[in-house]
């Protein structure tokens, strides 16, 4: 199995900071978007690897198994349990006169996959199926792929049809699915080397920016221009929300900037039906063109 290099994917150093990854990231996650490389073929697997080498190394508790483990980090818990089962066995035992689990040296993967812990653990957990002590074979290697949404697409329940190696895969995603939210699809991966145990899928969520609404989880916000006269006077304004425009009541001598809330109507819940964030409105004002007739009586106004 080739070694996949994260930090090479995202053209950052292993001591990177997170502000470094979050850079970098960003950077190339605007670069390769297939939104805008539709004449790039390659363009949706590159946002992928992208996408990918960031799910890891954002989180601090899987680089530190992606520096430990490799590409095999999703099975550091796994080895472990090994490794503390037939460690406690004796050298003879557990691997045939090696020294235990130090006779094989450093396990960490090397910047070029070649050698190291990555090779060994292939052939403990892969090459020869191994088992645990209940008898039940390895499963397969996980696997991880992305999707990107609109705005609107995340607020609804609806189905998708994704290609993983050749394969179609249709699932259901409920509403309210969040930017940068992982799930599974248990069985979805990698057949294990006997065929019993197919890893998993785990796939990555990312939601386009909406020219609307800004979310935030379950909140949205919107600015509504307001004219100048149902500022002062009061009246009734239009104002969009995911599932159409509703009318709201402005009050005389309402202030530029002021922040009204739609109690429901922001974003679904995730797994929660029928419940809903709010939207934030915030007015802001729009000043008329006047001609020289209004500008003579707002004169007076100010003078009187």
């Amino acid at each position: 199995m080739a070694f996949i290099d994260y930090y090479k994917i995202l053209g950052v150093e292993q001591n990177a900071t997170q502000q470094d990854i979050r850079k970098a990231y960003r950077r190339l996650a605007k670069k390769y978007h297939p939104d805008v490389n539709n004449s790039d073929p390659d363009a949706q697997r590159r946002f992928q690897a992208i996408n990918e080498a960031n799910e890891v190394l954002s989180d601090p508790e899987k680089r530190k198994k992606y520096d430990e483990y490799g590409e095999h980090w999703r099975h550091a818990d796994e080895f472990e349990a090994q490794r503390k089962q037939y460690g406690s066995m004796g050298n003879d035992d557990a691997f045939g006169g090696f020294d235990g689990f130090g006779g094989f040296g450093d396990f960490s993967h090397s910047a070029n996959g070649a050698g190291g812990f990555s090779d060994f653990f292939e052939s403990l957990f892969g090459g020869h199926g191994f088992r645990s002590s209940r008898g039940a074979s390895t499963k397969g290697r996980d696997m991880q792929s992305s999707l990107t949404l609109s705005l609107r697409e995340a607020a609804v329940t609806h189905k998708e049809t994704i290609e993983i190696n050749g394969r179609k895969i249709r699932l259901t995603i409920p509403a309210g699915i969040a930017e940068g939210q992982t799930i599974r699809l248990k069985g979805h991966g990698e057949s294990s080397p006997d065929a019993t145990r197919n890893g998993d899928l785990y796939i990555t969520f990312h939601i386009l920016p909406d020219p609307i609404f800004v979310r935030n989880e379950n909140d949205l916000y919107t600015t509504v221009t307001v004219d100048l006269y149902t500022m002062l006077l009061g009246g009734e304004l239009y104002v969009p929300t995911l599932g159409g425009n509703v009318r709201m009541q402005i009050k005389p001598g309402t202030q530029p900037g002021t922040k009204l809330r739609l109690r429901g109507k922001g974003f679904p819940k995730y797994k929660k039906e029928n419940e809903f964030g709010d939207l934030i409105v915030s007015l802001k004002l729009e000043l008329p063109q006047l001609n020289e007739q209004q500008k003579e009586l707002l004169q007076k106004i100010k003078n009187s």
